[in-house]
Order: C-alpha cells, then structure tokens, then sequence
C-alpha cells in the first residue's frame, strides 16, 4: 500500500478502536489492534529508511575490557575499513582518541557510498570479543566490549533543527595528524547539545568553522536517529531503554577467538566459524 492508504487504513482502525464496544469481542479486537500495530511499524520504517541511499557516520567507543577493549575498537575499525574495500565504499575519518598501544579509546568517521547507511545501520549495538589477550604477561582468556553507533549523514535543513541557544561549544587543539600549523591552533570542535546531552567531536578539517560544521552534522544525525528510536518504540508499545553499558548482556555480536572461533549474530541468530575472514572485512552475511 502506499503511505496515503496505510494512514487512511490507520485512521479507520484507530476510529474503530475508540468504540465503546470494542472490546465486546476480545478475538476481534485483538486482530483489529495486530493490525494497527504492524501498519504502523511499517509507516514508520518507510520514514526512518529515507536516508539509507545516503552516507553513515560511525563512531566506536571502547567499553569494559581496559587495553583490551581499546585494541578490539582498533579492530573492528579496520574490520569496516576492509569492508569499505570489498563495497567501493570511502572512509574518512573525523575525530580519534588514540591510546599509546594503537588502540582507540573511541573514533568517529564516514563511511561514504551508496547505501551506505542503508547498508550498515544494523551494526550499531555493543559486540563483544572474546581471546586470549595479548596484554596480559600470562596470555589469559580476556572478554571486551566496544559500542557501534550508526546515524545518517544529514545534510544541512531537512529533517531536524537545531536551537543554536541549545549548543555548548569547545574548542581544543588537534590531536591528530595535519602539521605543525593544525596542532598550535585550537581547531577541534565539540559540540553538546545540551536537552539531551548528545555530543559530537570533529578535528579532521583545518579550520574551527568547518570542524564545527561537521560536528552540528553528525550531532543532528544522532538527534534524528534518537527520534527515530523513540518514535518507533511508543509506536510499538515499547519502551526499552538505549544501552548503557557497554558490558555483559548487551551484546549483538560476539567474536570468539579462543578456545574455538565463532562469530555469533545474536540479533538474527546467523553464526560462521570463518572468524578470520569476518575480521577482515567479510561481513554481508551479518548486514
């Protein structure tokens, strides 16, 4: 149907419902409620797809695990980075925390191609690594945990609006690569949106005004993702927190190392033992 006939099916569902007799017959009313549930889940994911055409913005966040966790954000960093390869997709990236093991305590960059949003989207959530860790003296059995977070790319208007009175802005030196010139200067910009606390970080262009372009951008794609997330668990009836722990029990994917290999998606329930060939960058199977 198109979106004109779902929101008039929806409509006449929705005045049904409001009788004072509705609920007369519980069989009834229970298929006439599946069904204004399962209308308006896919009006909504017909609004929340249009920018899957568009480019991603991805950060990783190393979560518990310590050196271990910096050094699995680092590889799944380059798990992308193949992956981009193998698509023809573009990564560019825009801001990185870099420990002194190569690690990354979190980073952020664009994943830029055709549907790549579309495409990579579902690998936001915690996903967890299990090996035996080689910052450990003994080499013992070590279990760590990064984020992924997905948003779309928003250009500037469309879908969400900032108040600029809403904003906290900071200024801070590059800590990247860019020369002499880009590191004396304070051109990295974090902006905070201060409602909801969301930030966004930006220092891969050479100027303050640009890095802070970039920053408001990548904040309005997590606001839109954040209301695209609300909307659709009231929606549905749900009202599931986001994670906030980075940690056991949270996962949606788990890659074993050790003592067997096995990489597990617990959200559509697909495994492969080619652990190897997934961290480098053989991931469709998941997508």
């Amino acid at each position: 149907m198109k979106k004109e006939e779902i929101e008039a099916k929806i409509e006449a569902l929705e005045a049904e419902m409001a009788g004072a007799d509705f609920w007369l017959d519980k069989v009834k009313a229970q298929a006439v409620v599946k069904e204004h549930r399962e209308l308006k889940a896919s009006l909504i994911a017909g609004a929340g797809g249009q920018y899957d055409a568009g480019d991603a913005v991805m950060t990783l966040f190393a979560g518990a695990g310590g050196d271990d966790a910096e050094d699995f954000a680092r590889m799944l960093f380059e798990m992308y980075q193949k992956f981009a390869t193998r698509r023809g997709f573009e990564v560019y990236l825009i801001h990185q925390n870099e420990n002194n093991h190569g690690g990354y305590r979190n980073l952020t960059f664009e994943m830029r191609g055709e549907k790549a949003y579309g495409t990579l989207k579902g690998e936001s959530g915690v996903h967890r690594l299990v090996r035996l860790s080689p910052f450990n003296a003994k080499s013992l059995r070590h279990t760590s945990f990064a984020l992924v977070e997905v948003i779309p790319k928003l250009e500037k208007g469309g879908a969400v609006v900032i108040d600029e009175k809403d904003l906290k802005i900071e200024f801070t030196r590059s800590s990247g690569p860019g020369g002499q010139n880009v590191n004396k200067r304070e051109t990295a910009v974090r902006v905070v949106h201060l409602p909801t606390n969301l930030s966004a970080h930006s220092e891969s262009e050479r100027s303050q005004e640009r890095n802070r372009e970039t920053a408001i951008q990548i904040l309005r794609g997590k606001l839109y993702k954040r209301q695209e997330e609300e909307r659709e668990k009231k929606e549905q009836g749900m009202y599931i927190s986001k994670t906030a722990d980075i940690e056991w029990g949270n996962q949606i994917r788990s890659y074993v190392l050790h003592p067997y290999k096995l990489v597990k998606d617990h959200k559509r329930d697909i495994e492969t033992r080619d652990a190897e060939g997934v961290l480098n960058g053989e991931i469709e199977l998941f997508l």
